[in-house]
Parts: C-alpha cells; structure tokens; sequence
C-alpha cells in the first residue's frame, strides 16, 4: 500500500504571543491508500488532533495502526467509529501508535468519503530574539 503522506499544522502566535492561527490545509482521504501523519508525535506533548469531515452519507470508520517503536504497541490497532460530519480525534497513548520515524498510520474503510487535517500547539521554549 502507498500511503498519502500528510504534515501536522502548527499555530503562529501573533506578535503578542497571546493569540495562535493555523490556516488550515485539508487533505483528500483516498481509503486504498490510507494515511501517514509524518512527524505526527514529535512534540510528545499529547496535542495532537486529527480532525475528520466525514462527508459519506452514513457513518464510518477509522484504524489506528499500532506503532513499532514502544512495546506498548502490542495492544495493537485500534478502530473508531466516524459519525457522519466532523470529528476531532486526540491521541493520547501515544507509545501505542508511534513509528520509529515519529509518524502514525491510519487506514479507512472502503465506504468512507472525506477530508483530514492534523493539527498540534509547539512544545518547548522558543529562543529569545536579540532586540
């Protein structure tokens, strides 16, 4: 299976540091392919979120393909069900799903119709700008 490779979109603070905007990049769900979010975990920060327009006229579903990177990954895939609309799906047993390349995998059903986007906040301590 050749997998439709996606990026995670982080916020930009605006000059205030107080207020953060992603401009929002959707991406077509080809089921036979299925899903890589490159780099999905490499905040370790349990912010990501996978947003699904689920646009088929019924419901559907979703696996999340167990990692290999963690021993906790033996708990093996797991299936979520899709209401038809959109839902927001986090992550939070992240050692389940992570890749040795910090990605994760998703594969649909074959009836599922849609867009995706995943989206996480940065981690860490940004460096300070001389003045």
């Amino acid at each position: 299976m050749t997998r439709d490779i996606i990026k995670v979109q982080y916020p930009t603070l605006d000059h205030t540091e107080s207020v953060a905007n992603i401009s929002i990049e959707k991406t077509v769900v080809t089921p036979a392919n299925g899903i890589t979010i490159e780099e999905a975990f490499s905040n370790k920060n349990n912010s990501l979120f996978i947003v699904i327009d689920n646009e088929s006229e019924a419901n559907s579903t979703m696996t999340v393909k167990a990692g290999d990177a963690y021993p906790n990954s033996m708990l093996g895939d797991i299936v979520i069900e899709l209401a038809t609309g959109i839902s927001a799906i986090q992550i939070q047993d992240l050692s389940r799903f992570e890749k040795t390349d910090g990605s994760i995998d998703l594969d649909f059903a074959e009836d599922f119709s849609g867009t995706l986007y995943a989206v996480a906040k940065w981690a860490g301590v940004r460096p300070v700008e001389e003045v």
